[in-house]
């Protein structure tokens, strides 16, 4: 494989999820707030399982050459799916801890959910150590991995809290509300 990722192509990318994370940031932040999100926590859980239980399969097994085979044995790549047990407890730690904070909780769901990006890339960096075994990563620096990941990971859990504010609408629209 011939491609390699340069620090031109990853700040160019976090600057693609910096503008993703504000599309997908700002109707939130005025549809999906106080009480609605504090009473969230079936959906969030829901949505936080389907989201990252599709998104991890789909990576994990789809990219198992480009990416996830220079990290895992062969085998855990059939162990992608209970990625959306793992995510739903983290989307509802997540959300448990959001609703105890000051301000808008679906903001520091969102903004929390950049942080846990920031941890899964540390892990991968120097438990993992992706940046030295997958070829294409070799050209960027930890720093910029996380950077980036911080960005990714606001866009990904935002996508989660949007989903799950459409979960609670269509309960709603079911239950007649």
């Amino acid at each position: 494989m011939d491609i390699e990722l340069t620090p031109q192509d990853i700040w160019l990318s976090t600057l693609v999820f910096v503008t993703l994370d504000l599309v997908v940031l700002v109707p939130l932040l005025l549809l999906f707030r106080g009480d609605v999100f504090v009473r969230s926590h079936i959906s969030i859980g829901l949505a936080s399982a389907l989201f990252w239980g599709v998104l991890a399969t789909t990576a994990i097994i789809g990219f198992w050459g480009l990416y996830y085979q220079y990290i895992f044995p062969t085998w855990m790549r059939w162990l992608a799916p209970l990625d959306a047990v793992l995510y739903a407890l983290i989307g509802l730690a997540m959300w448990w801890l959001c609703i105890r904070l000051p301000g808008s909780s679906v903001l520091w769901f969102i903004l929390l959910g950049g942080f846990e990006g920031i941890a899964e890339h540390l892990m991968g960096i120097y438990v993992f150590r992706i940046l030295e075994k997958v070829p294409w990563l070799q050209g960027i620096t930890p720093f910029q991995a996380v950077v980036f990941s911080f960005f990714e990971y606001i866009f990904y859990w935002a996508l989660v809290a949007g989903l799950a504010f459409i979960l609670i609408k269509i309960g709603s629209l079911i239950a007649g509300r």
